[in-house]
């Protein structure tokens, strides 16, 4: 729902930053690696219970999350990249609710368990819907250049990031959250496939 609005903001300097990595020849692919290794770091300080390094470790991997498409742009974007960067994204959204479930078993595992289901819910609604939009040749630069098509959603990657954060800066209250941002979640992906339904009609079911 933010991503539109926080895209404004971060993709000039992004870009900026892009280009000047790409001239001294940086690959977007070893950004995007990077980024995944600093975001299962930041799931593994977690796990250890050092937030505060968790947070940088966590806000790091996001800005070389934008940084890697700013690269890529500025020198030669692959469907390749693209899906790398997107199963990249997968495993690190994946890995924090997972170690607070590691961290704390008793209380955290299953607030973990059923937000880790909404993000299966609502990926594979992303992941259908972006398929289906292919094949009907439909476009969308809403959220920037992107490999697939992004459908919007109520929560979106900026709401991850802030609902993460908040995990970070109060472990004693993930369950709490895990709650709230499973039910954004499947809200999301209820309205997702609700606009998929009505804009994925075929013709010969709206004369029925």
């Amino acid at each position: 729902m933010l991503d539109g609005w926080a895209r404004r903001i971060i993709d000039p300097p992004l870009n900026r930053m892009g280009c000047s990595l790409a001239r001294r020849g940086a690959s977007a692919d070893a950004v995007t690696v990077l980024g995944l290794s600093l975001g299962l770091a930041a799931a593994a300080a977690i796990v250890l219970g050092v937030d505060l390094p968790a947070l940088v470790l966590f806000a790091a991997n996001r800005i070389l999350d934008g940084l890697d498409g700013a690269v890529a742009r500025a020198s030669s974007r692959s469907d390749r990249g693209g899906f790398l960067d997107i199963v990249c994204d997968f495993a690190v959204y994946g890995a924090v609710p997972l170690a607070f479930a590691l961290r704390e078993p008793g209380v955290s595992a299953v607030p973990a368990a059923v937000l880790l289901l909404s993000f299966y819910v609502n990926g594979a609604s992303f992941l259908a819907f972006a398929a289906v939009a292919a094949k009907r040749g439909l476009d969308t630069k809403v959220h920037g250049i992107k490999s697939i098509y992004f459908s919007a959603g109520l929560m979106e990657g900026t709401e991850t990031i802030l609902f993460f954060v908040l995990m970070m800066l109060a472990p004693g209250w993930f369950p709490v959250l895990a709650y709230a941002f499973a039910g954004l979640t499947f809200m999301s992906a209820l309205a997702r496939v609700t606009v998929a339904w009505h804009a994925f009609r075929d013709e010969d079911e709206g004369k029925s």
